[in-house]
Order: C-alpha cells, then structure tokens, then sequence
C-alpha cells in the first residue's frame, strides 16, 4: 500500500488556540492517549477508502507516525508513512487536513481542558460536557433558525438504498435543510451528496455537512468526502447524546446493527414519560425494494417495546420528496415550540435523557452476558437495554477493542425473556442474510449468540 510523509502542516481555517503545554502534554502523555490521537488521525487520513477493518488498517499502517510541535502561529503537524490517498501530487487534500486538526481539537480539549472538571457522574454534568465539545467545535451556533436533519443508517447498504439516500438529501437541500451523520459511508454520505446538490442549486450560503463520531467508531467509518465539520466525542453515549439534541429532525434509514442501536436510543428517550408531550419529528425512510426491512424492525418493536412505541415514528417507503417535506413541518413545530416557550434553538436542553443512557457501556462478554433482556423491566429500560445489546454487536464487529475480544473469547452469549430473545435473533439473522453487518462479508462470522 502507498505511503508518503509529508511535514509542516498548518491548520486551513481557524483553530482555537493550543497552548504549548497543552502539545506538550498530548505528545509526551500516557500511552492510551497518545495512541487514541494516533488511530484518530490515520482513520481520517484514510477518508475515501471503502474499509471498515480497523485491525487490517492498523496492520497495514504500523510504521505511520504523527507529531504535533507548538508554534508561536499554532500547532504543526508531521506526518510519516500516512495514506497516499490523502495527498494529491504529493499535498495533502484540504479537507483532510482540516479534519486532522479537528482530531487534534477534540482530542485535546477532552482530554487537557476544563471538561475535566465536569461531573460526569452527574447527568446535567454530561450534558454540560457534551455542549462545551461541540461549542468548542463550532458546532452549535448561535442565532439560527432550526434547520438540521441528522440522517442514521448503515455505512454497508446496497445501491438503491444509497440512491435513495441522496434523493432525500437533495429534497432537503432544496428546502434549505442542513445536514449531520455519523460521517462515514453508505447512509451517512448519501444524504450529505444529495443535500449538496440542492443547497447548490439554491446558492444556499450556509451550508452545513456535520460528521459526529467518537474514537472506537471512526476507524471503521473514516469521515465522508462531504463533510465539513467534524467532531469527535469521547464515547458512543456522548455521540448519540449530541445527535439527538443538536437534532431539529431525525430521519433513519436502512441500516444494520448501529442503526438499530441508534434507532432505539431515541425512542428509549422519548418513550421516557419525562418526555411525554415534547415535540420531536422521527422519521423511517427507504426505497420501495426495502419496504420490508421497516416492516421487519417495525414488528419487532411492536413485539418487543409494545405498539406504544410505534406513536414515536412514521415510516415512509420510496417518496423522497414525501420524506423531505415532513421533515420540514416537524423543524417547523420544533421551532414554533422552542420560540413559545423560551428555548434554544442550537442546542435541546429540554429533552431529558436517562442516566443509564448516558453512562457509558463497555460491552465485555460479562456485561452483555449480565443485560436485563425481559419484560420485567419498563418499556423505556427495555428499549435501552437492548440498545447496549446492538452496542456491544457493533463494536465486535468493527471496533478494535471489541475485535479484540470475540477473537480471544469467542462470540458474545446473550440471554434472556425466551420471545424476546427468539426475536432478536431473527432480527440480527435478516441483517446478515441482507450483508449490513460489514462491507467485506468474504468472511463474516458473527459476533454474538443467543443462549439457550
């Protein structure tokens, strides 16, 4: 695989200012640390290359290097042995190169700024922490109508569902809606592509494509090519948790494992009775040749959370245009809400989040082993519980320390309510048979297993 060394890299747009200690203190820190910024920075460096196997990159780059140097002007960055697809005529893409520093900012700032004098035992304390990463990003703006649809789905779909996604993304462009994903492949760029396009087409002038990721995640998914802003949170918690308060509108697309783990983040927020009441446009879409996948996660909802569940969410099915415009008239409800009643419009401070939804979950064979999977639990805790189950399957599947794991455990053992668990297993069965567990399925074994 090519490789070129480039030195002297300056950030390409403003970066708040690094101290000289804070460089110091990133580049002579724990092992954990400086490692996490190493893994960071090459999963962005490989933008563009369709691979969710951090451990074939990692292997494939062993020899790359990265250094950061304090300058009166800002940081410097050196490169060794990065991917050649990151440079053109031996220059590094701007784009990438400005994600680079994104890596360096958030990295930084988690883990050398204030944010460490937040509780994060608390649950006001996460949500304090989650807005100061995204302020300190230039994510939440001030003063700006509500306009951002986060779009969720799979990064491995196949063509029509990837057309279909771009469809809908231009219909929001066209309607002046902006765009946040997880920032990788499949789902999560399909929507910005579209979005560009429309926004282009209505000489939009702020034109937003958020990529919001975390470290375990950004290897398998490397930032999109359209992506302008990006972020990165210290865990999949704080991820999800500034998806859905940054969000005016969700739309879920087709997806595997993430996507459901998504999908019941948010209903296990809004079927909290906290939450009764409160305006929040949540929107299923997919092409007509995937009708059947909604119907499928639809019924195991119903089977599992119960048909209250379902009031949360509308499905629609091959109308791009239909999808677009109930987008915009749930952003518009949520900005006539938020005008009546006082509240932000960047930033959802009303919606409350459960505490065993913010903590953070560390999938181990014991802890997914030890998941309350029954129905002796409410419906909101049983949405959130299996939430962690779809977490744990998604980082056996592509995040390193979960690799890590089923390759020197074996596959996680699951277990629970007997109905419930006979249709998760269904569930996670069609998403193999239908190839949204990984992009390379040449030799795809799963990652789990429902005991008996």
């Amino acid at each position: 695989m090519e490789k070129i060394s480039r030195d002297n890299l300056h950030p390409v747009r403003s970066l708040n200012l690094l101290s000289s200690q804070e460089i110091r203190g990133l580049m002579s820190s724990e092992h954990e640390v400086k490692n996490l910024f190493r893994e960071c920075a090459l999963a962005v460096l490989n933008t563009g290359n369709d691979q969710d196997d951090v451990t074939k990159l990692l292997e494939s780059f062993q020899d790359f290097e990265i250094e950061v140097f304090p300058k009166s002007r800002g940081p410097m960055m050196s490169v060794k042995n990065a991917p050649a697809s990151a440079f053109v005529d031996g220059k590094m893409i701007r784009g990438i190169q400005e994600h680079l520093f994104s890596v360096l900012r958030d990295i930084v700032y988690v883990n050398y700024s204030s944010i460490g004098n937040y509780d994060l035992a608390s649950r006001r304390g996460i949500t304090d922490a989650v807005f100061d990463i995204l302020r300190n990003a230039d994510i939440v703006k001030p003063n700006l109508r509500p306009d951002l649809v986060v779009c969720w789905g799979g990064h491995s779909i196949g063509r029509a569902e990837y057309d279909f996604t771009k469809e809908v993304g231009y219909q929001l462009g066209l309607r002046g809606l902006n765009i946040a994903t997880g920032c990788g492949p499949g789902a999560m760029k399909g929507p910005m592509k579209g979005a560009a396009i429309g926004h282009a087409k209505q000489q939009q002038e702020l034109r937003r494509y958020i990529g919001i990721t975390e470290p375990g995640i950004i290897a398998a998914e490397a930032p999109n090519p359209i992506v302008t802003e990006l972020v990165i949170l210290p865990d999949i918690e704080k991820r999800l948790e500034a998806f859905v308060r940054l969000a005016h509108c969700i739309i879920v697309f087709p997806g595997g494992a993430g996507t459901a783990e998504e999908l019941l983040y948010i209903l296990s927020i809004l079927m909290h009775e906290r939450n009764q009441g409160h305006p929040y446009g949540l929107i299923l879409a997919a092409p007509e040749k995937s009708s059947e996948y909604f119907k499928v996660l639809d019924q195991f909802i119903k089977d599992t959370l119960g048909i209250e569940a379902t009031k949360h969410y509308e499905i629609i099915v091959g109308d791009s245009e239909t999808t677009a415009r109930r987008a915009k008239t749930h952003i518009i409800d949520v900005r006539k809400h938020r005008k009546k009643s006082g509240a932000a419009y960047g930033f959802n401070w009303e919606l409350f989040i459960p505490s065993e939804l913010q903590a953070p979950f560390y999938p181990t064979h014991e802890n997914m082993a030890a998941l309350e999977l029954t129905r002796d639990v409410s419906s909101y805790q049983l949405a959130s519980n299996l939430r962690k189950a779809f977490s744990g399957i998604v980082a056996g599947n592509v995040k390193s320390f979960g690799v890590k794991q089923i390759k020197e455990n074996g596959p996680y053992q699951m277990q629970g309510d007997p109905n419930i668990m006979q249709k998760l297993e269904d569930l996670l069965e069609s998403f193999v048979l239908q190839k949204r567990m990984k992009i390379d399925y040449a030799s795809y074994t799963p990652c789990w297993s429902i005991k008996e």
